[in-house]
């Protein structure tokens, strides 16, 4: 008797669930204030950079912010020459330059001993140098003033550069000590355990462990020395020792009106070093610590 095939049985259709309709994003008013008040600070930061970039491509010159009427570089062509740039940019690319140089290595080797020794004078040595961080220039200068002519140092270069290292040397070592509490103290022990000495800690451990907390001391040491006016302008008094920074109230008094164009391409001039060492190091700001694999096994 041959088998009948019995027909497969029917099977339900399936149900598609009905498409996920993207919930909307509640609009919170206090984020929207928040970014009220950033877009306003931000307008105020802007307004002034772009005041100073038409400013330097105008042909009028004139103090309000104005499309200028053509595009012109006669202002560049007016400031760039030995006694209104190149020197003054040269003296403070060295005195900015070595007292960076300067800043950076004593507060790497100050912070050592600070974050990894342990004594009674620590605590106050560290109290003193979070005062010596708030303490204006302005204050001091009177008392610097009067020792650099007792031992000859007005309007010396080597001088002006030391004393700039030191003024930015408590801040230095601050942030430097607090970077380097974040490097783990097994690492040196293993290091010490493989026959290195401190500096062979300090150099290769250490340092390569913590380099964005040296790009950071860097930039910042840098910037404040860049901007710096008040002690090359009371220190120095030879007109081809002056910095850039004080070259800008020269070229200002050496007017009888103010131009604004030739201040504007001096300015945007006087800003490209600043500007080029931060792209030239923020790339090693963006990867932290190297901890991790560090730590493993």
């Amino acid at each position: 008797m041959a088998a009948v095939a019995t027909p497969p049985a029917a099977t339900a259709p399936r149900k598609v669930p009905p498409p996920v309709r993207p919930r909307r994003r509640r609009v919170r008013p206090g984020r929207v204030a928040i970014n009220l008040v950033l877009l306003a600070v931000s307008v105020l930061y802007v307004l002034p950079l772009l005041w100073m970039v038409l400013a330097s491509v105008s042909d009028t010159n004139s103090f309000r912010l104005q499309w200028p009427s053509s595009l012109t570089f006669d202002n560049f062509d007016a400031v760039l020459d030995v006694d209104t740039t190149y020197r003054p940019m040269l003296n403070s690319l060295l005195l900015c330059g070595f007292g960076t140089a300067v800043t950076v290595v004593t507060s790497v080797l100050c912070a050592y001993p600070l974050s990894r020794y342990r004594s009674r004078v620590r605590r106050p040595f560290l109290y003193t140098i979070l005062f010596s961080t708030g303490l204006p220039i302005t204050a001091v200068m009177i008392p610097v003033y009067s020792m650099f002519v007792q031992v000859n140092l007005i309007d010396s270069m080597p001088g002006t550069t030391l004393f700039l290292a030191a003024s930015a040397l408590p801040f230095g070592i601050w942030l430097m000590k607090n970077f380097m509490d974040g490097v783990p103290v097994v690492l040196e022990e293993a290091a010490r355990i493989d026959g290195a000495n401190t500096m062979q800690v300090l150099w290769r451990v250490v340092l390569p462990l913590m380099r964005p907390g040296v790009v950071v001391v860097t930039i910042f040491t840098f910037i404040g020395m860049w901007g710096n006016f008040f002690v090359p302008f009371i220190l120095l008094l030879s007109p081809e020792k002056l910095p850039a920074s004080v070259s800008v109230f020269t070229f200002l008094s050496a007017h009888d009106q103010t131009q604004y164009g030739q201040l504007s391409a001096f300015s945007l001039i006087y800003s490209l070093p600043v500007v080029l060492l931060y792209i030239l190091l923020a790339r090693k700001l963006g990867g932290g610590f190297a901890l991790g694999g560090a730590l493993k096994g």
